[in-house]
Formats: C-alpha cells, sequence, structure tokens
C-alpha cells in the first residue's frame, strides 16, 4: 500500500476553474474523507486522482511516482462508485473476479482472491448468487470485492452508501470500518454525510468551491473549526450563528453581546481586536441548555421530541431561529418563551473576515 500527495492540484473546464490549488498529504494507511456541499469539487477532486479527469496543473504523487499522465489502470488504486454497476448475467463471483480474468490471471490465483474478498466482506454465501437476488447493501459489498481482489494501492470511494437506506448506511459503516482495520489500506471517500465523515475518517477535507478550507480529524474540525464555512458544515445539526459586538478585552476573552445575547465572556485570542468590531458569536445546539436565566431568550417555533433528546427552534428577537438539543424528553409548547444558556467556553467568536479566533493552546 501507498499514501499519495497531492502538490497545488488545478482542474479547467475552459475559463472555469473548480479545482484551485489544492495541497494535501495523505499517508500510508489513512481514512481520508472529502466532504462539502453540492458543486465544492469533492467528486472532481476524487476522479482526477483516479485518472477519469484529466489534471489542468500541478503534481498527484501516489507512492514516490508522479501519475499525472499514467493510465488509470496503472496507477494503482481501485475505485467504487455511487452506483453498483454489475453484470446482471454474471453470479458474484465472476463479478468479483471480472477484472483478474480480463488480466488473465490464472485460475487459481483468481479463485484465491475472490474467495478472500467474500471472507473479508462475510458474503461467501452469496457467491453463486446473481445481482438481481441481492439486497442493496449486498450489491455494493460485491462493488467493493471486486475492488480488493485488484490488492490496490489505494481505495477510492464516491458516495458508496448513498443509494442505501438508513439502516443498511449504518451497517455499511461498520462494514468499510472493519475492512479499513483488516486491510491496512490508504481510503479516500467522498460523501456529503456528516456522520459518515466524523465516524470513518482519521482524517477530513472540507472543501468549497474548489478550496480547501481545512483538514484535521473530525474531533478537531468539531471544536477547533477554522472559519465560519467549516463550523457551519461540521456538525449535525450545524452551530447556530449571531451578530455580536465586542464590549471588552480581557487576558485571553472577549466579552460580546448583542440583540439577542447578553454580555458574555468567551475565551479566544483577541489580537487586533478592538472594543466595538462587530463579530460573529457560534454555538453548538448541544452546548445549549434549558435555565431559570440565562443570556438568551427565545420562543418556541417547533419541537421534536425523538425519546433520548428534545430538538427545540427558538425564534430570537432578532428575527434569527436557532436550534437547541436538549437531553431527554422535553414536552414545550409552541410560542412558549424559554430561558436558555450555554457554557462559554464552548463557544467560538469568529473575525470580520470569518475567521475563528480560537485561544492559544
Amino acid at each position: 500500500m501507498a499514501g499519495l500527495e497531492l502538490k497545488s492540484l488545478r482542474k479547467s473546464y475552459g475559463e472555469v476553474e473548480v479545482i484551485k490549488g489544492v495541497d494535501l498529504d495523505v499517508q500510508h494507511g489513512e481514512f481520508v474523507v472529502f466532504v462539502g456541499p453540492s458543486g465544492c469539487g469533492k467528486s472532481t477532486l476524487l476522479r482526477m486522482i483516479a485518472g477519469l479527469e484529466e489534471i489542468t496543473g500541478g503534481d498527484l504523487i501516489i507512492g514516490d511516482k508522479r501519475c499525472n499522465d499514467v493510465e488509470p489502470r496503472d496507477r494503482g488504486i481501485a475505485m467504487v462508485f455511487q452506483s453498483y454497476a454489475l453484470y446482471p448475467h454474471m453470479t458474484v463471483y465472476d463479478n468479483v473476479g471480472f477484472g483478474l480474468k480480463l488480466a488473465r490471471a490464472p485460475k487459481e490465483v483468481r479463485d484465491q482472491k475472490v474467495r478472500e474478498a467474500a471472507r473479508i466482506l462475510q458474503m461467501e454465501h452469496l457467491l453463486d448468487r446473481k445481482p438481481s437476488q441481492l439486497s442493496g447493501g449486498q450489491r455494493q459489498r460485491v462493488a467493493i470485492g471486486r475492488a480488493i481482489v485488484r490488492q490496490p494501492e489505494v481505495f477510492l470511494f464516491d458516495e458508496p452508501l448513498s443509494n442505501l437506506d438508513a439502516a443498511l448506511r449504518v451497517d455499511m459503516r461498520m462494514e468499510l470500518s472493519k475492512l479499513h482495520h483488516d486491510t491496512g489500506a490508504t481510503m479516500i471517500y467522498v460523501t456529503h454525510d456528516q456522520v459518515e465523515a466524523m465516524t470513518l475518517a482519521d482524517k477530513i477535507v472540507v472543501l468549497n468551491a474548489g478550496v480547501v478550507q481545512q483538514v484535521g480529524s473530525p474531533i478537531e474540525l468539531y471544536q477547533r473549526p477554522a472559519n465560519l464555512f467549516v463550523a457551519g458544515f461540521i456538525g449535525s445539526p450545524k452551530m447556530n450563528f449571531v451578530t455580536v459586538t465586542v464590549e471588552a478585552l480581557g487576558e485571553g476573552t472577549v466579552t460580546v453581546s448583542g440583540k439577542d445575547v447578553h454580555a458574555t465572556t468567551v475565551p479566544a485570542n483577541n489580537d487586533g481586536i478592538l472594543q466595538g468590531d462587530v463579530m460573529a458569536l457560534g454555538v453548538r445546539p448541544q452546548a445549549i441548555k434549558a435555565a431559570a436565566s440565562g443570556g438568551l431568550i427565545g420562543k418556541v417555533q417547533l419541537v421534536e421530541r425523538l425519546g433520548n433528546e428534545t430538538n427545540v427552534s427558538l425564534g430570537l428577537p432578532s428575527g434569527l431561529s436557532w436550534l437547541a438539543v436538549l437531553d431527554g424528553d422535553h414536552q414545550l409548547d409552541i410560542g412558549q418563551t424559554l430561558q436558555m444558556t450555554f457554557e462559554p467556553q464552548s463557544a467560538v467568536v469568529f473575525d470580520k473576515e470569518g475567521r475563528a479566533r480560537h485561544p492559544a493552546g
């Protein structure tokens, strides 16, 4: 297996540049997930690595080899697509081994690799079936098995679970995590699903409009987002934001207030910040708690009682809506006024350029 490196990678379609100088280092054995909104370039970037899209500029290094002009079949990669693309007239055994057959691998080698892939994916009992006799999750296992038998340097996954229902996605996430653990392979995975990204990744790459916004571990991106975009994208439900004004500066803190929030002192790097500056305050829905008195007042707009938690949409005085995720079950009425509070240590302030001003350390 091998890692890979992207050096100022660019992709243009005529005058339109969609990948704008991406730099990324993927270590051997890492599970890296590309996330971002629709049209951000994550699938295009994956297809450039696979050799299915021409690279306009920069370098793609797989292992220690520059692969910009190397044919896809010679890059040492295997790609699993959103659609299963199985041959309907072939059995599972023949679908998994078809690439090896085209490569004229000896029959005994082909048999050994197909059965080993089936063992890893726990589908030995499916080898004699045809795709029409399989569930969606089983078909996706076959597609993954077809990639495994090639013994690639790097696995590429382009939203492989998006066609599955919620329960199957959970099962297949566990399958993929186990596959990564068992094979130790380098894997790059594209998804728009927050839970997939947070649970599968060693490292998440957040893209927006062809530009990398932040690279880091799931918890790092959740707790210390680099900017407003990452803070609003990572996390489900997304972070709440409100405009505030700086009232005072302390040692490693700023005190902010606004129409919706009473004066609150938040840990922050306040270099270059001045009293009176307008900033954005971000608070995770899970950090908001009901209180007899607090820095936040809102009217209940919507209640979702899920048993283990209650999601509450709050209308703030400015007209903004915030979402609070409360532990346990709470019976609330639409229009009811709630006093809420949050731990200042859990809040993040963003300067006028949208950069997070995390405290040092």
